[in-house]
């Protein structure tokens, strides 16, 4: 970043640095005021890529989708790089337009130049674009197909099983769920995924529902429907009708809200 601020007067480079330097401490915590310290940088030299970059990344952790697809855009022209269409095939997508998603990642998939996990991310998106347009069968295909034969690190691995294992749950598979949840989290060696918690959830719903089928006849309701026969009936305490209105509680008073303390911020 150095090297392309000697472009810019010193006491604009200072400030510019200080923003850049807010919005990387900043971004796990609160990605929205990263951004506006990105913006506030990029302000002042607009036409600095490595600026663009940070503006377009806060935007992206942010939610601000278009926002973030436009400073991808911006970058790319400056730099020609085409490593950049998966994020901001990411971005189609989540403005809600996989078809134009599936049409950036095809402008990618023959370039020798991506990384694995660049390819990893591409066949994210692009299943997750599938998925979105109702092509649940060809998500899950592309999805089997990567798991299966895709190399990269184990970090991109890990994204690959969740997605796949998340696919499988929302479809109903939730013993193959299972399975791919738990080789997630053994190549998740950063925990940066909550695979472990989502088997666990999994695992705790399989141990806590028994099989109708399994209980004695004793057991069943008889409406004949599966619930549980102790459960208890709340008691519903009837009204007395004589007496008097003297003696009725008064009416819960709503609490008073306080207002929110407005904070602002200062770039």
């Amino acid at each position: 970043m150095k090297a392309e601020l000697r472009s810019v007067p010193s006491d604009v480079a200072h400030i510019i640095e200080g923003h850049v330097v807010a919005a990387a401490e900043l971004l796990d915590d609160d990605p929205q005021l990263a951004h506006r310290h990105a913006q506030a940088a990029l302000r002042r030299a607009a036409r600095l890529p490595v600026l663009r970059e940070v503006a377009a990344e806060t935007a992206y952790a942010a939610g601000e989708y278009a926002s973030a697809l436009n400073d991808y855009r911006a970058l790319r022209r400056m730099t020609g790089n085409d490593n950049l269409i998966p994020v901001m095939a990411d971005c189609e997508r989540a403005l809600g337009r996989p078809q134009n998603a599936l049409k950036l990642i095809r402008q990618a998939e023959d370039d020798d130049r991506l990384s694995s996990s660049q390819r990893v991310e591409l066949v994210l998106v692009k299943a997750g674009a599938r998925e979105d347009m109702g092509q649940v069968a060809e998500a899950k295909r592309l999805l089997h197909a990567a798991v299966t034969t895709m190399q990269g690190s184990d970090e991109a691995k890990a994204r690959l099983h969740y997605a796949y294992a998340d696919l499988l749950l929302n479809t109903g598979d939730k013993h193959g769920a299972k399975t791919f949840f738990a080789s997630s989290d053994a190549l998740d060696a950063s925990g940066l995924l909550d695979a472990a918690d989502r088997f666990e959830e999994l695992e705790a719903g399989r141990k806590a529902a028994p099989d109708p089928d399994e209980q004695s006849p004793s057991d069943r309701p008889s409406d004949g429907s599966s619930q549980s026969p102790d459960v208890e009936k709340p008691d519903i305490e009837k009204p007395d009708a004589e007496k008097p209105a003297s003696e009725k509680p008064d009416a819960e008073k709503p609490a008073s809200e306080k207002p929110d303390d407005e904070t602002s911020s200062n770039e």
